[in-house]
């Protein structure tokens, strides 16, 4: 049986914030705000995998207003998900994912970001897909405001 889900986020750039996108850290004056580190592939990723078994979405196991999640590294949150989406007897069949960034240049961060990821859900790197746009400086992302990400995923019964 397979089941698919896909997600979404967008985080505001903001000063004196790491930029964190797939768990890797990113060379860039500005990061992401957000509870937790505002990794906003991961958190796409995450509600990807919980949509795909009808589990509900990030805020509901990993509410923003719950002081231990201040701060926390998002591939923490990624591993937990993995664990609910393994009980439920579903692994992952592949993953394609879309970074919206006018800035910075995601090309040369992508293959650290699919060996990062290949090593958190513990699956091959060529399951994981990962393209970026731009938005032709339209919209928050086109402005340089925000960075949003879109993910679909295809589990499949164990």
């Amino acid at each position: 049986m397979f089941r698919i889900g896909q997600g979404f986020d967008i985080h505001k750039l903001v000063e004196g914030r790491k930029l964190i996108i797939g768990g890797i850290e990113i060379d860039y004056p500005k990061g992401l705000l957000g509870h937790s580190d505002a990794d906003v592939l991961i958190h796409s990723i995450i509600d990807a995998l919980l949509g795909a078994l009808a589990l509900g979405d990030i805020g509901t196991h990993f509410p923003d207003n719950d002081p231990q999640y201040k701060n926390i590294d998002s591939t923490i949150l990624l591993k937990e998900t993995k664990k609910l989406i393994e009980e439920k007897g579903y692994k992952i069949n592949n993953l394609d994912n879309t970074i919206f960034a006018q800035e910075p240049k995601m090309k040369p961060y992508i293959p650290l970001i699919r060996e990062k990821l290949s090593q958190i859900l513990e699956i091959d790197k060529d399951l994981i897909s990962i393209k970026a746009k731009t938005m032709e400086g339209q919209d928050s992302v086109g402005e340089k405001k925000s960075i949003s990400t879109q993910s679909v995923v295809l589990l499949i019964k164990e």
